[in-house]
Order: C-alpha cells, then sequence, then structure tokens
C-alpha cells in the first residue's frame, strides 16, 4: 500500500501560501507518503521532537479498488469506490527550509503519523463526488470547510495522471488536496474532521 498525495489543488489554499499555480507546467503537485505515515482507527498524533510547526492539511481521500495503470480519464471513476478523509500533518518550519533549499518535502510530509485517516465508506452514498462538502474542527472551532468542486484538478484525473507514473493497485489511498484555512496544531489539541456533516475522524494531539 502506498500514500499519494497532491499539493496546490484548491486556489484558495495557494493563495494563503503565496504560492504560485503555474510552478510546474500546470500539472498536479505530488508527493508520496510512506505506510508508516498511515494513523488509523483514530489513535492519537504524536508531536515529533523534529518541529515546533505542525501544521493540518483536511483532505478529501480516495482508496483505489482495483490495479491499473494508463488510465484514460474516462474510466478513472471504475477504479476507486469507496471515500474517506484524512489529514495531511506537515512540519512547516521544516518545509520552509526544504523549499528555500530546493530539497523534497518528503522530511516534512512523509514522517511517522503524518496521515490520519477516517474509515472509507463507499462512493455511491454521494450523488456527485466532486461536490462533497467536508471539514475539520479543532476544540469545537471549525478551522477549514471544503468543497470538492473547489479542486483545480478533479478526482478522476488524478487518477488518470497518477496511473501514468506509478501502478495503482488496490488499498492505494490518494489524498487530493487541501482548501484554506491551514494552521497550526498543539498537544491537547482534539482535530474533528467531517464529511457532509458526518464525523468522520476524532482524536487528539499527545
Amino acid at each position: 500500500m502506498k500514500i499519494l498525495a497532491v499539493g496546490k489543488n484548491y486556489a484558495n489554499h495557494i493563495a494563503e501560501m503565496k504560492s504560485e499555480f503555474d510552478k510546474f507546467s500546470g500539472e498536479p503537485v505530488v508527493f508520496m507518503k510512506p505506510d508508516t505515515a498511515l494513523l488509523k482507527e483514530n489513535a492519537p498524533f504524536y508531536y515529533p521532537e523534529f518541529s515546533k510547526d505542525i501544521h493540518h492539511e483536511v483532505e478529501i481521500v480516495v482508496k483505489i479498488s482495483k490495479e491499473g495503470k494508463h488510465i484514460e480519464e474516462k474510466f478513472a471513476h471504475k477504479y476507486y469506490d469507496e471515500i474517506g478523509i484524512g489529514i495531511d500533518f506537515t512540519a512547516r518550519d521544516l518545509q520552509a527550509k526544504l523549499k528555500q533549499n530546493s530539497y523534497s518535502w518528503e522530511l516534512s510530509k512523509a514522517f511517522n503519523g503524518s496521515a490520519p485517516v477516517s474509515n472509507f465508506v463507499p462512493k455511491i452514498n454521494f450523488s456527485d463526488v466532486q461536490n462533497i462538502n467536508f471539514q475539520l474542527d479543532i476544540n469545537g472551532e471549525t478551522r477549514q470547510k471544503g468543497n470538492t468542486s473547489m479542486m483545480i484538478f478533479k478526482i478522476d484525473y488524478i487518477i488518470s495522471f497518477l496511473s501514468k507514473y506509478f501502478t495503482l493497485k488496490k488499498g492505494d489511498l490518494i489524498f487530493t488536496g487541501t482548501p484554506e484555512g491551514v494552521g497550526a496544531v498543539k498537544i491537547g489539541d482534539r482535530l474533528c474532521a467531517y464529511i457532509e456533516g458526518e464525523k468522520m475522524l476524532d482524536f487528539e494531539i499527545k
């Protein structure tokens, strides 16, 4: 199982990060996380010693249901049948240093426990996967809200694009990008993530 993630997929998040969209020929920004990044069943997230600025980034996650490569976009919907929600934890201070030196993001994105993921629900529960509301609350206060209609790159395109470079296998997870509102977390925070008002994640920072 591998975790593939897309960065810079919501315009308002790009703006809040004072970043640019067209840095890579208008194609998705892609990075990976190892299976050791995965946190399941509302396990707590333990704040790492190497950072003092861990940020939350809530994202819709799709689970690949069968193996495929070089998938045409029009057939991509056949390769996933479940939707979940996850947090892409980012060591923002470390990421800034890496960017400054034009290094890759993995140390700031792929560390242990950096990918809490909810249980998954059938895709057929949603009339349109490109019109799903989701949000993240911290200590009862809503910090991030988004709708998949706001994605720059739609889910089927992401799957098609990734499959040109990686063979997608059953159980692979794809993080599809975060909306605006990212920010720091601290020890003692409780994070709750929702899809269409249904609580899917509920865990603590320790």
